[in-house]
């Protein structure tokens, strides 16, 4: 069977303008939500990526009718009822299918789903949500392929995360929305795409208070939802990534659809290491600077510095002048791609240290969570294989900066959360071509 790669021929700068997709990781999240009613849900601007296709996947086992209209980027589902709450296997694995337990347990009273899957970044337990879920009185069960899940009774009740979880402070409110009574969630994550969910389930009727200054989200439970219609919010991974690509190769890029708010921590580092900005009507232009001066970047939840953001960032980070550093706080695996950097001419080390002044989950921890960027390095082509989104994303940037041609393979991995991501490249200027 033939595997596709990307041919990359590096050295030119990219220019023009390129519009952000719907965030995958929001709307997957708005199509489970669909699950929590029996009436027609519409969900716009979604993107055509593999994540969506898995997660269609799964609401048609359980008995969804999904129609998905490729040109106008909408979906509509609708899930009179829940035929098959057990789906113990899917095509594809994605980290979508735990999320679904509380919309198959609120129409069911059962659920089984698949093992989480998804990309390999570190440690990715589901025991902060399973603890939320116990006081909540449903009991999770890990079998060998699948996580089973029983309930009497979904209630409310007082939930204070210790660290705040992007998947179990949404997984919380799915079963919070038509628990009896309320729940509280005390150091919730508060992204962007998480408030997406609860600007939709809102629109169904649910009844929610957010304090994202406090992480706060209050819910009172509701006996029903109704069906709405609701748009994805633009993919702010995809905008930081086009920005990094338009920085890194010297070139001007206006990303339609970047918003300011979303993106405000990733900005300032990008203004600070030697970047233009300018927040226009309809998105945002991204201009190279002459020369980069070396940054230091913690990641941290939202509104901090997104752990997405530091693998395309790092790219840039090889010109500049200096040294910089990246310390990962968020989790302890990311750097599986700077061994491929460092074969394409990059100077960078990897440490265990936390080195940072951010109080750090890894600290004392044999985690490889450290980084330091010594620059100006001049990267050149060579073969690479993609061994997650991100990083997938970051070889991209690497290879369309260097010099000479890179051949890269495991590409599925970025179709998972890019739509044709070669094609809109290429419209920008980038020699990229699929194979």
């Amino acid at each position: 069977m033939s595997v596709d790669k990307f041919i990359i021929k590096g050295g030119k700068p990219l220019a023009g303008e390129i519009e952000v997709r719907g965030s995958k990781n929001a709307a997957t999240k708005l199509m489970i939500a669909s699950l929590l009613t029996d009436e027609p849900c519409v969900i716009e601007n979604v993107p055509l990526s593999q994540d969506t296709d898995i997660t269609s996947e799964l609401c048609g086992k359980i008995g969804s009718n999904v129609e998905l209209d490729r040109d106008l980027h909408a979906i509509k589902i609708h899930t009179p009822k829940v035929l098959h709450p057990v789906v113990p296997e899917l095509s594809r694995k994605n980290r979508i299918p735990v999320l679904a337990i509380g919309p198959l347990l609120h129409r069911t009273g059962i659920a089984e789903v698949p093992v989480l899957g998804g990309c390999p970044i570190g440690h990715r337990p589901i025991n902060f949500h399973v603890e939320a879920l116990s006081k909540m009185g449903v009991e999770v069960e890990r079998r060998p392929q699948s996580y089973f899940a029983k309930t009497s009774e979904i209630h409310g009740a007082e939930i204070d995360l210790p660290f705040p979880s992007v998947g179990a402070t949404e997984n919380i409110i799915l079963f919070a929305v038509l628990a009896r009574g309320k729940t509280l969630i005390r150091n919730a994550a508060v992204e962007p795409e998480i408030f997406n969910l609860v600007e939709m389930l809102r629109g169904m009727g649910a009844e929610i208070l957010w304090r994202s200054d406090e992480r706060i989200i209050e819910i009172e439970g509701v006996s029903r939802l109704r069906g709405v219609s609701i748009e994805t919010i633009p993919d702010r991974n995809e905008a930081v990534s086009f920005a990094v690509a338009a920085l890194a190769t010297g070139g001007e890029v206006f990303v339609r659809g970047a918003r300011e708010d979303h993106l405000k921590s990733f900005i300032a580092k990008a203004v600070d290491a030697g970047g233009s900005v300018f927040v226009q009507d309809g998105g945002i232009k991204f201009k190279a600077g002459k020369r980069y001066g070396p940054v230091k970047i913690e990641t941290s939840p939202h509104p901090g510095f997104m752990t997405d953001w530091q693998q395309p960032f790092c790219v840039l980070l090889t010109k500049a002048d200096g040294e910089s550093i990246i310390h990962e706080t968020v989790y302890e695996d990311r750097f599986g791609y700077v061994k491929d950097l460092t074969r394409m001419g990059a100077r960078i080390e990897v440490s265990d240290k936390c080195w940072g002044d951010m109080k750090c989950r890894f600290a004392g921890v044999s985690a490889m969570h450290s980084i330091s960027i010594n620059g100006p390095s001049r990267l050149h082509g060579t073969d690479i294989t993609m061994i997650d989104i991100r990083a997938g994303m970051a070889h991209i940037i690497a290879a369309l900066s260097a010099e000479g041609e890179s051949v890269i393979t495991g590409i599925e991995h970025i179709d998972r959360g890019y739509e044709k991501i070669e094609e809109r490249l290429r419209k920008l200027g980038a020699e990229i071509r699929r194979v």
